[in-house]
């Protein structure tokens, strides 16, 4: 892939996390550094887990926001 191509992948990605809203990106943002504190500080399984599922959906849900806002609907939408 030349660079130039690479960089407007880049900047679409984005540019649509940014479209996703500021509250919700923040909240991923925010669930992911949890996670990864939480791996660092060596907590339990049981909270990491609960952690890495909490990052994941937010994560998620920014994803389907793009694609709904892109009118490309996402296979489901939770």
């Amino acid at each position: 892939m030349s660079n130039v191509v690479e960089e407007a992948a880049v900047k679409r990605t984005l540019i649509g996390m940014a479209e996703a809203g500021e509250p919700l990106l923040r909240q991923a943002l925010e669930a992911l550094r949890q996670l990864h504190e939480a791996e660092d500080a060596g907590v339990s399984e049981p909270e990491v887990a609960r952690l890495r599922l909490l990052a994941d959906s937010l994560y998620q849900a920014v994803i389907d926001f793009q694609l709904v806002n892109a009118g490309d609907c996402p296979s489901t939408i939770h």
